[in-house]
């Protein structure tokens, strides 16, 4: 995949759309019913790019204070979703200590790499910081496909797609935009701005809801990365 041409393609169909009032509102980012929860391996940014990334939505909030804004806590890449988030996922349903070393296995023979956020993207729901990988990422990716795959554990990978990028989504629309046009005009003043690389010395597994907010989010293993 050509990730910046899946970016842009990205970004000019969505776009359009919210400039048209075509956006998607999430009903359900407020909802005190809401119980999809999963568990999921992520990646978090350094505080300097997590910074850079704060300055930008800090602008946005002043444009319009009313959508959801991801705190530094909550700002992360998915490198996989283990089990998707659906309504009623316990961590009872499963045994985590099975989970963590056939993780650790995929991950052995990977050293720390980098990840470069660069610019941003859209969809019609919300608003993506561009992430752009090594060939190390996918590479984790295919492994924990293989060896998930060939256990009986419970799990979901590319059930609902097949994960390849490596953005993060900072915004998200929770009602009626108030003025789309200065937004836009914002997110086109940040659209190549340079977040920031960090080196991913770490992957977390975690128990999760939909939105990765901490206040729901479980920590159920941290993985070290070898130092190149």
């Amino acid at each position: 995949m050509d990730l910046a041409e899946h970016y842009n393609k990205l970004y000019t169909e969505s776009i359009a759309k919210i400039a048209q009032g075509e956006y998607e509102i999430d009903h359900l980012i407020d909802s005190a019913t809401d119980q999809r929860m999963g568990i999921t391996l992520v990646i978090r940014p350094d505080a300097a790019t997590n910074h850079n990334i704060q300055q930008f939505l800090s602008e946005a909030k002043s444009i319009d204070p009313d959508q959801y804004y991801y705190q530094n806590a909550d700002i992360h890449i998915t490198l996989m979703s283990i089990i998707s988030c659906y309504n009623g996922f316990d961590l009872k349903d499963i045994n985590v200590q099975d989970y963590i070393p056939l993780i650790q296995q995929s991950l052995a023979r990977y050293k720390s790499f980098k990840i470069q956020f660069k610019g941003l993207t859209a969809s019609p729901s919300c608003i993506l910081i561009q992430g752009f990988l090594t060939d190390t990422l996918n590479e984790i990716r295919d492994d924990l496909r293989t060896i998930f795959k060939n256990s009986d554990l419970q799990q979901s990978i590319d059930k609902r797609y097949t994960i390849q990028t490596a953005h993060s989504t900072v915004i998200r629309f929770r009602s009626e935009l108030k003025n789309q046009a200065a937004l836009i005009n914002l997110i086109e003043k940040y659209r190549d701005f340079d977040f920031g690389t960090f080196d991913v010395k770490q992957i977390e597994l975690v128990y999760n809801d939909w939105y990765q907010r901490e206040k729901f989010v479980k920590k159920l293993h941290t993985f070290s990365l070898d130092l190149n």
